[in-house]
């Protein structure tokens, strides 16, 4: 699998996706209140962002055509 991910934006992606999970496990435990619902989509969307960093491939810069590894 090609990689389409460059390394500024692995880094963004990966510090980003992880303050996001937290925020939203914060969330579900009850230290934060924004509600169930906001805390699941945050720890989902931080995931993604985090599995994202990790394999260095992005689905939407696959179907968009963007590729930042260069």
């Amino acid at each position: 699998m090609e990689y389409n991910i460059g390394s500024t934006d692995r880094i963004v992606r990966a510090l980003g996706g992880a303050v996001v999970a937290l925020v939203g496990v914060a969330t579900l435990a009850g230290a934060l209140e924004f509600g169930t619902v906001t805390g699941a989509v945050a720890v989902l969307i931080g995931s993604v962002l985090l599995g994202t960093a990790l394999t260095r491939t992005c689905l939407l810069y696959r179907i968009l055509g963007v590729d930042t590894s260069t």
